[in-house]
Protein backbone atom coordinates (compact mmCIF):
# COMPACT_ATOMS: atom_id res chain seq x y z
CA UNK A 1 0.00 0.00 0.00
CA UNK A 2 1.29 3.45 -0.91
CA UNK A 3 0.18 6.98 -0.14
CA UNK A 4 -1.13 9.39 -2.75
CA UNK A 5 0.91 12.17 -1.10
CA UNK A 6 4.66 12.60 -1.48
CA UNK A 7 6.77 15.56 -0.35
CA UNK A 8 10.40 16.57 -0.68
CA UNK A 9 11.53 19.03 1.99
CA UNK A 10 14.45 21.30 1.10
CA UNK A 11 16.27 22.61 4.17
CA UNK A 12 19.10 25.18 4.17
CA UNK A 13 20.46 25.80 7.65
CA UNK A 14 22.22 28.98 8.79
CA UNK A 15 20.72 30.97 5.91
CA UNK A 16 22.16 34.38 6.97
CA UNK A 17 25.70 32.97 6.89
CA UNK A 18 25.25 31.01 3.67
CA UNK A 19 23.65 33.98 1.91
CA UNK A 20 26.71 36.11 2.68
CA UNK A 21 29.37 33.47 1.96
CA UNK A 22 28.00 32.09 -1.33
CA UNK A 23 29.47 35.07 -3.22
CA UNK A 24 32.62 35.19 -1.04
CA UNK A 25 34.61 32.09 -2.02
CA UNK A 26 37.70 33.50 -0.32
CA UNK A 27 35.94 33.54 3.09
CA UNK A 28 34.52 30.01 3.05
CA UNK A 29 37.75 28.53 4.38
CA UNK A 30 37.64 30.74 7.50
CA UNK A 31 35.50 30.74 10.62
CA UNK A 32 32.76 33.32 9.97
CA UNK A 33 29.85 34.55 12.09
CA UNK A 34 26.97 36.87 11.23
CA UNK A 35 26.17 39.62 13.75
CA UNK A 36 22.66 41.02 14.14
CA UNK A 37 21.40 43.93 16.21
CA UNK A 38 22.35 47.50 16.94
CA UNK A 39 25.87 48.24 18.25
CA UNK A 40 27.01 47.62 20.92
CA UNK A 41 24.33 44.95 21.51
CA UNK A 42 25.17 42.81 18.48
CA UNK A 43 24.95 39.05 18.83
CA UNK A 44 25.59 36.03 16.63
CA UNK A 45 22.51 35.06 14.62
CA UNK A 46 24.23 32.63 12.25
CA UNK A 47 27.63 30.99 11.74
CA UNK A 48 29.37 28.49 9.50
CA UNK A 49 30.62 25.02 10.46
CA UNK A 50 34.22 26.12 11.04
CA UNK A 51 33.06 28.71 13.56
CA UNK A 52 30.87 26.15 15.31
CA UNK A 53 33.79 23.74 15.62
CA UNK A 54 35.80 26.47 17.35
CA UNK A 55 33.17 26.76 20.06
CA UNK A 56 31.16 29.79 18.91
CA UNK A 57 27.41 29.64 19.49
CA UNK A 58 24.29 31.63 18.68
CA UNK A 59 23.68 34.60 20.94
CA UNK A 60 27.35 35.39 21.69
CA UNK A 61 28.10 39.11 21.85
CA UNK A 62 30.75 40.89 19.80
CA UNK A 63 32.99 41.08 22.85
CA UNK A 64 32.85 37.29 23.23
CA UNK A 65 33.49 36.82 19.51
CA UNK A 66 36.59 39.02 19.65
CA UNK A 67 38.09 36.69 22.25
CA UNK A 68 38.35 33.98 19.56
CA UNK A 69 41.34 34.40 17.22
CA UNK A 70 40.95 34.53 13.43
CA UNK A 71 37.16 34.76 13.38
CA UNK A 72 35.56 37.01 10.75
CA UNK A 73 32.40 38.85 11.85
CA UNK A 74 30.02 39.92 9.06
CA UNK A 75 26.99 42.23 9.35
CA UNK A 76 23.63 40.67 8.56
CA UNK A 77 22.00 41.55 5.24
CA UNK A 78 18.24 41.08 5.08
CA UNK A 79 18.22 42.04 1.38
CA UNK A 80 20.66 39.28 0.47
CA UNK A 81 18.68 36.75 2.51
CA UNK A 82 15.46 37.72 0.72
CA UNK A 83 17.21 37.38 -2.62
CA UNK A 84 18.53 33.90 -1.72
CA UNK A 85 15.10 32.80 -0.47
CA UNK A 86 13.51 33.88 -3.74
CA UNK A 87 16.24 32.03 -5.61
CA UNK A 88 15.63 28.81 -3.65
CA UNK A 89 11.86 29.00 -4.16
CA UNK A 90 12.50 29.50 -7.85
CA UNK A 91 14.76 26.44 -7.82
CA UNK A 92 12.08 24.34 -6.10
CA UNK A 93 9.40 25.54 -8.53
CA UNK A 94 11.46 24.16 -11.42
CA UNK A 95 10.51 20.62 -10.31
CA UNK A 96 6.90 21.10 -9.21
CA UNK A 97 4.30 23.88 -9.45
CA UNK A 98 3.25 23.21 -5.83
CA UNK A 99 5.77 24.63 -3.36
CA UNK A 100 5.08 25.72 0.23
CA UNK A 101 7.42 28.02 2.16
CA UNK A 102 8.03 27.11 5.83
CA UNK A 103 11.14 29.29 6.39
CA UNK A 104 11.99 30.89 9.72
CA UNK A 105 14.34 33.68 10.75
CA UNK A 106 17.64 31.84 10.40
CA UNK A 107 16.90 28.90 8.07
CA UNK A 108 15.11 28.14 4.82
CA UNK A 109 12.62 25.28 4.60
CA UNK A 110 10.22 24.57 1.79
CA UNK A 111 8.13 21.54 0.90
CA UNK A 112 7.78 20.41 -2.71
CA UNK A 113 4.78 18.33 -3.71
CA UNK A 114 6.40 15.66 -5.93
CA UNK A 115 3.47 13.26 -6.15
CA UNK A 116 3.16 11.97 -9.70
CA UNK A 117 6.61 13.08 -10.88
CA UNK A 118 8.11 9.58 -11.13
CA UNK A 119 7.60 9.30 -14.88
CA UNK A 120 9.18 12.73 -15.38
CA UNK A 121 12.16 12.70 -13.00
CA UNK A 122 12.50 9.05 -11.98
CA UNK A 123 12.27 7.66 -8.41
CA UNK A 124 12.13 10.11 -5.47
CA UNK A 125 15.78 9.49 -4.54
CA UNK A 126 16.91 10.48 -8.05
CA UNK A 127 14.77 13.63 -7.96
CA UNK A 128 16.14 14.55 -4.52
CA UNK A 129 19.69 14.13 -5.83
CA UNK A 130 18.87 16.35 -8.80
CA UNK A 131 17.42 19.10 -6.59
CA UNK A 132 20.42 18.91 -4.27
CA UNK A 133 22.86 19.33 -7.18
CA UNK A 134 20.85 22.32 -8.39
CA UNK A 135 21.03 23.98 -4.96
CA UNK A 136 24.75 23.24 -4.63
CA UNK A 137 25.37 24.86 -8.00
CA UNK A 138 23.97 28.06 -6.47
CA UNK A 139 26.73 27.97 -3.85
CA UNK A 140 24.55 26.69 -0.98
CA UNK A 141 24.62 23.63 1.25
CA UNK A 142 21.30 21.86 1.84
CA UNK A 143 19.53 18.69 2.98
CA UNK A 144 16.54 17.02 1.33
CA UNK A 145 14.11 14.56 2.91
CA UNK A 146 11.38 12.68 1.04
CA UNK A 147 8.30 11.33 2.83
CA UNK A 148 4.59 10.81 2.29
CA UNK A 149 3.94 12.87 5.45
CA UNK A 150 4.61 16.60 5.30
CA UNK A 151 5.71 17.05 8.92
CA UNK A 152 7.87 13.92 8.90
CA UNK A 153 9.84 15.26 5.96
CA UNK A 154 10.20 18.67 7.64
CA UNK A 155 11.37 17.27 11.00
CA UNK A 156 13.89 14.90 9.46
CA UNK A 157 15.24 17.61 7.16
CA UNK A 158 16.02 19.81 10.17
CA UNK A 159 17.45 17.01 12.32
CA UNK A 160 19.28 14.60 9.99
CA UNK A 161 22.65 16.35 9.98
CA UNK A 162 24.61 13.33 8.78
CA UNK A 163 22.61 12.67 5.59
CA UNK A 164 22.20 15.01 2.66
CA UNK A 165 19.36 12.93 1.18
CA UNK A 166 16.95 10.84 3.24
CA UNK A 167 13.98 9.00 1.71
CA UNK A 168 11.37 7.50 4.07
CA UNK A 169 9.19 4.67 2.80
CA UNK A 170 5.45 4.79 3.42
CA UNK A 171 4.60 3.33 6.84
CA UNK A 172 8.10 3.84 8.29
CA UNK A 173 7.56 7.43 9.46
CA UNK A 174 7.30 6.63 13.19
CA UNK A 175 10.47 4.50 13.16
CA UNK A 176 12.40 7.21 11.33
CA UNK A 177 11.26 9.87 13.83
CA UNK A 178 11.74 7.83 16.99
CA UNK A 179 15.34 8.88 17.71
CA UNK A 180 14.82 12.60 17.14
CA UNK A 181 14.79 14.99 20.14
CA UNK A 182 11.63 16.82 21.12
CA UNK A 183 13.26 20.13 20.12
CA UNK A 184 12.28 19.52 16.47
CA UNK A 185 8.62 20.03 17.42
CA UNK A 186 9.10 23.69 18.46
CA UNK A 187 7.57 23.15 21.91
CA UNK A 188 6.57 25.98 24.19
CA UNK A 189 8.50 26.43 27.43
CA UNK A 190 5.60 24.98 29.42
CA UNK A 191 5.34 21.88 27.20
CA UNK A 192 9.10 21.32 27.27
CA UNK A 193 9.10 21.53 31.08
CA UNK A 194 6.22 19.04 31.39
CA UNK A 195 7.85 16.49 29.10
CA UNK A 196 11.16 16.93 30.91
CA UNK A 197 9.48 16.17 34.24
CA UNK A 198 7.89 13.07 32.68
CA UNK A 199 11.27 11.93 31.35
CA UNK A 200 10.18 12.26 27.72
CA UNK A 201 13.14 13.40 25.57
CA UNK A 202 12.60 11.79 22.15
CA UNK A 203 9.76 11.48 19.66
CA UNK A 204 9.73 7.70 20.08
CA UNK A 205 8.85 7.88 23.77
CA UNK A 206 6.25 10.55 23.06
CA UNK A 207 4.65 8.38 20.36
CA UNK A 208 4.47 5.42 22.80
CA UNK A 209 2.41 7.31 25.42
CA UNK A 210 -1.25 6.32 25.87
CA UNK A 211 -3.29 8.69 23.73
CA UNK A 212 -6.29 9.12 26.05
CA UNK A 213 -4.16 9.87 29.13
CA UNK A 214 -2.05 12.33 27.12
CA UNK A 215 -5.15 14.18 25.91
CA UNK A 216 -6.52 14.25 29.46
CA UNK A 217 -3.38 16.05 30.67
CA UNK A 218 -2.43 18.27 27.70
CA UNK A 219 -5.65 18.50 25.71
CA UNK A 220 -5.84 18.41 21.92
CA UNK A 221 -2.42 20.05 21.66
CA UNK A 222 -0.94 16.93 23.26
CA UNK A 223 -2.76 14.80 20.68
CA UNK A 224 -1.34 16.96 17.87
CA UNK A 225 2.21 16.58 19.22
CA UNK A 226 1.80 12.81 19.41
CA UNK A 227 0.53 12.67 15.82
CA UNK A 228 3.63 14.64 14.81
CA UNK A 229 5.86 12.15 16.66
CA UNK A 230 4.15 9.22 14.94
CA UNK A 231 4.26 10.84 11.46
CA UNK A 232 0.46 10.77 11.18
CA UNK A 233 -0.55 14.46 11.36
CA UNK A 234 -2.30 15.55 8.13
CA UNK A 235 -1.40 18.84 6.49
CA UNK A 236 -3.32 21.32 4.32
CA UNK A 237 -0.82 22.23 1.61
CA UNK A 238 -0.62 25.97 0.91
CA UNK A 239 1.40 26.51 -2.29
CA UNK A 240 3.08 29.77 -3.19
CA UNK A 241 3.96 31.17 -6.62
CA UNK A 242 7.54 32.43 -6.50
CA UNK A 243 8.33 35.13 -9.08
CA UNK A 244 11.14 34.60 -11.56
CA UNK A 245 13.75 37.31 -10.99
CA UNK A 246 17.35 37.16 -12.15
CA UNK A 247 18.83 39.27 -9.38
CA UNK A 248 21.97 39.19 -7.24
CA UNK A 249 23.26 41.47 -4.50
CA UNK A 250 26.65 41.77 -2.78
CA UNK A 251 27.50 44.05 0.13
CA UNK A 252 31.18 44.96 0.45
CA UNK A 253 33.20 44.82 3.65
CA UNK A 254 34.72 48.24 2.99
CA UNK A 255 34.15 51.03 0.43
CA UNK A 256 35.74 50.19 -2.92
CA UNK A 257 37.03 52.71 -5.44
CA UNK A 258 38.80 50.50 -8.02
CA UNK A 259 36.62 49.30 -10.89
CA UNK A 260 39.05 46.48 -11.68
CA UNK A 261 38.61 45.03 -8.19
CA UNK A 262 34.85 45.48 -8.44
CA UNK A 263 34.68 43.41 -11.64
CA UNK A 264 35.96 40.30 -9.81
CA UNK A 265 32.87 40.34 -7.59
CA UNK A 266 30.59 41.14 -10.52
CA UNK A 267 31.97 38.12 -12.42
CA UNK A 268 30.96 35.82 -9.54
CA UNK A 269 27.47 37.35 -9.46
CA UNK A 270 27.09 36.94 -13.22
CA UNK A 271 28.03 33.26 -12.88
CA UNK A 272 25.01 32.68 -10.64
CA UNK A 273 22.63 34.73 -12.81
CA UNK A 274 23.69 32.94 -16.00
CA UNK A 275 23.35 29.55 -14.29
CA UNK A 276 19.76 30.32 -13.31
CA UNK A 277 18.99 31.71 -16.77
CA UNK A 278 20.25 28.52 -18.44
CA UNK A 279 18.08 26.44 -16.09
CA UNK A 280 15.05 28.30 -17.50
CA UNK A 281 16.35 28.03 -21.09
CA UNK A 282 16.58 31.81 -21.48
CA UNK A 283 19.42 34.24 -22.13
CA UNK A 284 20.29 37.61 -20.64
CA UNK A 285 18.80 40.39 -22.76
CA UNK A 286 19.86 43.30 -20.55
CA UNK A 287 21.68 43.78 -17.25
CA UNK A 288 21.10 46.68 -14.87
CA UNK A 289 23.84 47.34 -12.31
CA UNK A 290 23.11 49.47 -9.25
CA UNK A 291 26.03 50.67 -7.15
CA UNK A 292 25.29 51.95 -3.66
CA UNK A 293 27.77 54.71 -2.89
CA UNK A 294 29.36 55.95 0.26
CA UNK A 295 27.21 58.76 1.63
CA UNK A 296 23.86 57.26 0.61
CA UNK A 297 23.79 57.83 -3.17
CA UNK A 298 23.31 55.29 -5.95
CA UNK A 299 24.74 54.90 -9.44
CA UNK A 300 22.67 52.90 -11.94
CA UNK A 301 23.65 51.80 -15.43
CA UNK A 302 21.84 49.54 -17.91
CA UNK A 303 23.57 47.55 -20.64
CA UNK A 304 21.56 46.04 -23.49
CA UNK A 305 23.46 44.41 -26.40
CA UNK A 306 22.03 43.72 -29.84
CA UNK A 307 21.41 40.03 -29.11
CA UNK A 308 20.74 38.19 -25.82
CA UNK A 309 23.55 35.94 -24.62
CA UNK A 310 24.86 33.88 -21.70
CA UNK A 311 28.61 34.37 -22.10
CA UNK A 312 30.04 35.64 -18.83
CA UNK A 313 33.19 37.31 -20.20
CA UNK A 314 31.10 39.18 -22.78
CA UNK A 315 28.88 40.69 -20.08
CA UNK A 316 31.84 41.46 -17.81
CA UNK A 317 33.51 43.31 -20.68
CA UNK A 318 30.38 45.32 -21.52
CA UNK A 319 29.75 46.31 -17.90
CA UNK A 320 33.40 47.25 -17.39
CA UNK A 321 33.46 49.47 -20.49
CA UNK A 322 30.18 51.14 -19.52
CA UNK A 323 31.40 51.87 -15.98
CA UNK A 324 34.66 53.23 -17.39
CA UNK A 325 32.67 55.65 -19.55
CA UNK A 326 30.32 56.53 -16.66
CA UNK A 327 32.29 56.04 -13.43
CA UNK A 328 30.60 56.41 -10.01
CA UNK A 329 31.32 59.63 -8.16
CA UNK A 330 32.06 58.04 -4.78
CA UNK A 331 33.33 54.81 -3.22
CA UNK A 332 31.12 51.73 -3.67
CA UNK A 333 29.57 49.98 -0.65
CA UNK A 334 27.18 47.47 -2.32
CA UNK A 335 26.45 46.04 -5.77
CA UNK A 336 23.15 44.80 -7.20
CA UNK A 337 22.64 43.12 -10.57
CA UNK A 338 19.26 42.67 -12.23
CA UNK A 339 19.01 40.82 -15.55
CA UNK A 340 16.11 40.82 -17.99
CA UNK A 341 15.50 37.42 -19.63
CA UNK A 342 15.30 37.07 -23.39
CA UNK A 343 15.20 34.36 -26.03
CA UNK A 344 18.45 32.70 -27.01
CA UNK A 345 19.56 33.72 -30.50
CA UNK A 346 19.72 30.94 -33.10
CA UNK A 347 20.94 31.33 -36.68
CA UNK A 348 20.38 28.65 -39.32
CA UNK A 349 23.33 28.62 -41.73
CA UNK A 350 23.58 26.92 -45.10
CA UNK A 351 25.94 24.05 -45.71
CA UNK A 352 28.31 26.16 -47.83
CA UNK A 353 27.57 29.57 -46.28
CA UNK A 354 30.48 31.36 -44.64
CA UNK A 355 30.19 31.80 -40.85
CA UNK A 356 28.69 35.07 -39.72
CA UNK A 357 30.63 37.37 -37.37
CA UNK A 358 29.64 37.11 -33.73
CA UNK A 359 27.22 39.86 -32.63
CA UNK A 360 29.02 40.06 -29.29
CA UNK A 361 32.20 41.30 -30.97
CA UNK A 362 30.28 44.20 -32.51
CA UNK A 363 28.72 45.03 -29.13
CA UNK A 364 32.14 45.11 -27.45
CA UNK A 365 33.56 47.29 -30.25
CA UNK A 366 30.67 49.74 -29.94
CA UNK A 367 31.12 49.82 -26.17
CA UNK A 368 34.82 50.59 -26.61
CA UNK A 369 34.04 53.42 -29.05
CA UNK A 370 31.39 54.79 -26.69
CA UNK A 371 33.88 54.74 -23.83
CA UNK A 372 36.36 56.75 -25.94
CA UNK A 373 34.03 59.12 -27.80
CA UNK A 374 30.97 59.51 -25.57
CA UNK A 375 27.36 58.32 -25.67
CA UNK A 376 26.15 60.84 -28.24
CA UNK A 377 28.90 60.15 -30.78
CA UNK A 378 28.36 56.45 -31.54
CA UNK A 379 25.31 55.09 -33.34
CA UNK A 380 23.40 55.57 -36.57
CA UNK A 381 22.52 58.96 -38.04
CA UNK A 382 18.81 59.82 -38.13
CA UNK A 383 17.53 62.85 -40.04
CA UNK A 384 15.61 65.45 -38.10
CA UNK A 385 12.48 67.23 -39.28
CA UNK A 386 14.35 70.30 -40.48
CA UNK A 387 15.91 71.77 -43.63
CA UNK A 388 18.92 73.04 -41.69
CA UNK A 389 22.28 71.77 -42.99
CA UNK A 390 23.79 68.86 -41.05
CA UNK A 391 20.46 68.43 -39.26
CA UNK A 392 20.62 64.91 -37.85
CA UNK A 393 20.93 63.14 -34.52
CA UNK A 394 22.76 59.99 -33.45
CA UNK A 395 20.71 57.10 -32.08
CA UNK A 396 21.96 53.75 -30.71
CA UNK A 397 22.16 50.88 -33.17
CA UNK A 398 19.21 48.53 -33.03
CA UNK A 399 18.47 45.17 -34.63
CA UNK A 400 15.34 45.31 -36.85
CA UNK A 401 12.44 43.06 -35.92
CA UNK A 402 11.80 39.84 -37.78
CA UNK A 403 8.73 41.36 -39.36
CA UNK A 404 10.66 44.21 -40.97
CA UNK A 405 10.86 44.19 -44.77
CA UNK A 406 14.53 43.60 -45.53
CA UNK A 407 14.07 42.34 -49.11
CA UNK A 408 16.49 43.94 -51.59
CA UNK A 409 15.12 46.31 -54.21
CA UNK A 410 16.07 46.31 -57.88
CA UNK A 411 15.16 49.97 -58.51
CA UNK A 412 18.04 52.21 -59.63
CA UNK A 413 18.71 55.12 -57.28
CA UNK A 414 21.10 58.03 -57.32
CA UNK A 415 23.74 57.83 -54.60
CA UNK A 416 24.69 61.02 -52.77
CA UNK A 417 28.23 61.32 -51.49
CA UNK A 418 28.11 63.91 -48.72
CA UNK A 419 31.24 66.01 -48.25
CA UNK A 420 32.17 66.66 -44.63
CA UNK A 421 33.30 69.32 -44.28
CA UNK A 422 31.94 71.02 -47.43
CA UNK A 423 34.61 72.19 -49.87
CA UNK A 424 34.80 75.81 -51.02
CA UNK A 425 34.41 76.71 -54.69
CA UNK A 426 34.83 79.87 -56.82
CA UNK A 427 31.61 80.47 -58.78
CA UNK A 428 30.92 82.64 -61.83
CA UNK A 429 27.32 83.90 -62.12
CA UNK A 430 25.29 84.77 -65.21
CA UNK A 431 21.82 86.17 -64.70
CA UNK A 432 22.00 85.27 -60.99
CA UNK A 433 22.75 81.57 -61.60
CA UNK A 434 26.04 79.62 -61.68
CA UNK A 435 27.60 79.34 -65.16
CA UNK A 436 31.07 78.11 -64.22
CA UNK A 437 33.04 77.24 -61.09
CA UNK A 438 36.44 76.04 -59.94
CA UNK A 439 36.53 72.94 -57.76
CA UNK A 440 39.55 70.92 -56.67
CA UNK A 441 41.90 72.90 -58.92
CA UNK A 442 39.77 72.27 -62.02
CA UNK A 443 37.34 74.46 -63.93
CA UNK A 444 33.87 73.25 -64.79
CA UNK A 445 31.30 74.79 -67.14
CA UNK A 446 27.70 74.37 -66.02
CA UNK A 447 25.50 72.58 -68.55
CA UNK A 448 22.34 72.32 -66.47
CA UNK A 449 21.42 74.21 -63.29
CA UNK A 450 18.40 73.35 -61.16
CA UNK A 451 17.33 75.79 -58.49
CA UNK A 452 17.63 77.79 -56.49
CA UNK A 453 16.01 76.37 -53.38
CA UNK A 454 16.04 78.88 -50.60
CA UNK A 455 15.98 77.89 -46.94
CA UNK A 456 16.57 79.65 -43.64
CA UNK A 457 15.66 79.50 -40.00
CA UNK A 458 16.56 79.69 -36.33
CA UNK A 459 16.10 83.46 -36.32
CA UNK A 460 15.26 83.29 -32.62
CA UNK A 461 18.77 82.27 -31.50
CA UNK A 462 22.43 82.63 -32.42
CA UNK A 463 22.34 79.78 -34.94
CA UNK A 464 20.61 81.93 -37.58
CA UNK A 465 21.25 80.51 -41.05
CA UNK A 466 20.22 81.07 -44.66
CA UNK A 467 21.16 79.04 -47.74
CA UNK A 468 20.63 78.98 -51.50
CA UNK A 469 20.95 75.48 -52.94
CA UNK A 470 21.64 74.45 -56.57
CA UNK A 471 21.92 71.08 -58.28
CA UNK A 472 24.47 71.42 -61.07
CA UNK A 473 25.55 69.27 -64.02
CA UNK A 474 28.95 70.52 -65.16
CA UNK A 475 31.73 69.35 -67.47
CA UNK A 476 35.46 70.00 -67.42
CA UNK A 477 37.65 70.78 -70.42
CA UNK A 478 38.79 67.13 -70.66
CA UNK A 479 35.17 65.90 -70.80
CA UNK A 480 34.84 64.88 -67.14
CA UNK A 481 31.21 65.12 -66.04
CA UNK A 482 30.45 66.32 -62.49
CA UNK A 483 27.03 66.30 -60.82
CA UNK A 484 27.05 68.13 -57.52
CA UNK A 485 25.06 70.09 -54.99
CA UNK A 486 26.24 73.68 -54.59
CA UNK A 487 25.14 75.76 -51.61
CA UNK A 488 25.60 79.49 -51.13
CA UNK A 489 25.73 80.81 -47.56
CA UNK A 490 23.57 83.94 -47.82
CA UNK A 491 24.89 85.40 -44.57
CA UNK A 492 28.58 85.10 -45.51
CA UNK A 493 28.22 85.08 -49.33
CA UNK A 494 30.31 81.91 -49.62
CA UNK A 495 29.89 79.03 -52.10
CA UNK A 496 30.54 75.42 -51.07
CA UNK A 497 30.15 72.01 -52.71
CA UNK A 498 28.25 69.93 -50.14
CA UNK A 499 27.58 66.68 -52.03
CA UNK A 500 28.46 64.74 -55.16
CA UNK A 501 25.96 62.62 -57.12
CA UNK A 502 27.11 59.21 -58.37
Amino acid sequence: MTSAELYACLYVRELPAQALLRLRPEDRAHACVVMDGEPPFEAICSLNTKARLRGLRHGMTRTEVESFPQVKALPRSQKMESSVKAMLLECAAAYSPRVEDQSKDNYFLCAIDIAGTTNLFGPPEALAQRILQHVQSLGLSARITVSSNFYTAACLAKASAARRIHAIQYGEEAAALASLPLAVLNLTEEQAEIFSLWGIHSLGTLAALPTKELIARLGQEGHRLQQLARGELPHLFQPVEPPFRLEERQELDFPLESLDSLMFGIAVMLDQIILRAKARLVALAAVTITLELEGGGTHTRRVRPAQPGNEKQFWVRLLHLDLQAHPPQAAITAVSLFAEPGNTSKVQLGLFSPPLPEPSRLDVTLAQLTSLLGDNNVGCAVLQDSHAPESFRVEPFSVPSRGADLSPTTATRVAVRQLRPPETAAVTLEQSQPSAFSFRARRFDVEHAYGPWLAGGDWWNKTLWGAEEWDLVARAADGMLLCCCMVRDLLRDEWRVTALYD
